[in-house]
């Protein structure tokens, strides 16, 4: 019983979820909720009346929150769907490299390197490039993480 691999810990993470259960009558307008294994923003809801299966539909109309695309979809108000964790965090640009991929920095002088310009909307990654003028000016970029993902969906100049 003194074998040191009997212990050994291959995981590394908190285990935190990238999502919580919810019942989807109880998803709200303006919230958040995976359709597809995608994290979408809720537009509008509507709930049809209960009918002879005895259940009562919610229409969800939601936009999928890193590639702007509309997805619909239809839960029984009492079945349980999830709602995926979304984050926003601050960072600097340091370097924008010829992949577009950027070198960013938190107020922590936290390195962070794996995030590229965004994709969508179409033209914020040329606005963003522009903005920053080869290091020229001081630029934050908002991150937003969900469900394993991370997209750059805003941006500011910071006048010194």
């Amino acid at each position: 019983m003194s074998d040191d691999n009997e212990y050994a810990i291959e995981n590394t993470d908190a285990g935190a979820s990238l999502e919580i259960p919810c019942e989807a009558g109880s998803v709200k307008k303006g919230g958040y909720m995976n359709i597809k294994g995608r994290p979408c923003k809720v537009l509008s809801i509507s709930v049809s009346k209960t009918g002879k299966h005895g259940h009562a539909k919610c229409n969800f109309e939601t936009v999928d929150i890193f590639n702007g695309k509309k997805i619909m979809d239809m839960v029984p108000s009492t079945h349980g769907t999830t709602v995926p964790i979304v984050n926003k965090t601050e960072w600097e640009i340091a370097n924008i490299d010829d992949e577009d991929f950027l070198s960013l920095f938190d107020e922590g002088g936290e390195q962070k390197d794996d995030v590229k310009l965004p994709t969508y909307p179409d033209d914020l990654a040329k606005k963003i490039k522009e903005a920053w003028n080869d290091g020229e000016n001081t630029v934050m970029v908002t991150v937003q993480a969900a469900m394993g993902m991370e997209e750059i969906v805003d941006f500011k100049i910071i006048q010194e």
